[in-house]
């Protein structure tokens, strides 16, 4: 029995080129672009010497970057995630960071395996542009997952600082200096726009819109109510961090009940892939009776799209709309 080593490779070059990319992140922009940073990043900048001004207009630039380049071809596809993210590399970087990746993973393909240059030119990009996908959408939704945990603890620190007599832009500065990223530097984001001119209102809708958060837009709508119409902005608010905490209970609990469901799904989607990988590493020559036959493209495609369509059918089946 021959063992090939072949898949191993390939699956270590993808885990290389995954930490390679979040190795370059953190070298360029320090410790502080880390969602797991005590002090946020907007105060480190602060700290190390840098005017507000000068901040703001680079947390400004970092936040809108994406979006502003929909246009490059398919760069659309990772915008709306690199949005999401709050990805510091601007899109030709990221572009740049794609090509790097796929030269790296086209040398370790070149001195580990042996396969055609077209195939390993093929697997190098899809791997570079992959690496790269796969990080920005787990960015995406870590940070994402954050603001929603940090919401409610917010609201209530700001309900907290109107009841004892501050404005409520001295609230969202508090928050902006006691609470963690991601959900400190965005604040502190609308608290210097607010300083400079512009409405706390439409700063919070922009950010809604922005990071596409439900829980977002109703503190923008509440805070953009209470400025037109009056009324006790401390009791609107404590209602709303009851309803926020009260909806992530509830996301919290659906995930845990489809949770077994989801991870069936998984199962039963990649198995059938871990299996022929397995088939190949213990036994390279398994197929080669059949590889020849009429049948056998035809039956590998069929097998392929009704594992494409049970990946469907099984997310179908555990996404519940809440």
């Amino acid at each position: 029995m021959v063992i090939s080593a072949e898949p191993i490779i390939y699956g270590l070059i993808f885990i290389a080129v995954l930490v390679l990319v979040e190795g370059i992140y953190l070298t360029v922009f320090g410790k502080s672009i880390s969602l797991n940073s005590r002090v946020n990043r907007r105060l480190e900048l602060l700290d190390k010497g840098g005017n507000r001004e000068q901040v703001l207009e680079q947390l400004r630039k970092e936040m809108t970057q994406h979006m502003k380049s929909r246009s490059i071809p398919l760069y659309s596809i990772l915008a709306n995630k690199a949005q999401k993210a709050n990805i510091a590399f601007t899109p030709k970087q990221l572009i740049m960071i794609m090509g790097v990746l796929s030269f790296v993973a086209f040398i370790g393909l070149s001195v580990g395996t042996e396969t055609d240059v077209s195939v390993r030119l093929v697997v190098s990009i899809l791997m570079g542009v992959g690496g790269v996908y796969l990080w920005v959408n787990n960015k995406a939704k870590t940070r994402t997952g954050l603001i929603e945990e940090q919401l409610p603890d917010a609201v209530e620190l700001m309900v907290r600082s109107l009841r004892v007599g501050h404005p409520f832009s001295s609230a969202i500065g508090i928050v902006a200096k006691e609470v963690p990223d991601p959900l400190g530097s965005e604040m502190g984001v609308i608290a210097d726009e607010a300083a400079y001119g512009r409405d706390m209102g439409e700063s919070l809708k922009a950010m809604a819109e922005r990071m596409d958060m439900q829980d977002l837009r109703f503190l923008a709508v509440a805070v953009t109510i209470q400025q037109t119409a009056g009324g006790n902005l401390a009791e609107i608010l404590d209602g709303l961090a009851k309803v926020i905490r009260a909806r992530f209970k509830l996301f919290r609990r659906v995930k845990a009940i489809t949770a077994e469901a989801k991870w069936s799904g998984m199962f039963l989607s990649m198995f059938p892939l871990v299996a022929l990988v397995a088939i190949n590493v213990i036994e390279p020559n398994y197929y080669d009776d059949v590889k020849e036959t009429a049948v056998f493209i035809p039956a590998c495609l069929v097998v392929a799209a009704f594992l494409v369509v049970n990946i469907f059918v099984m997310r179908s089946l555990v996404d519940i709309k809440v």
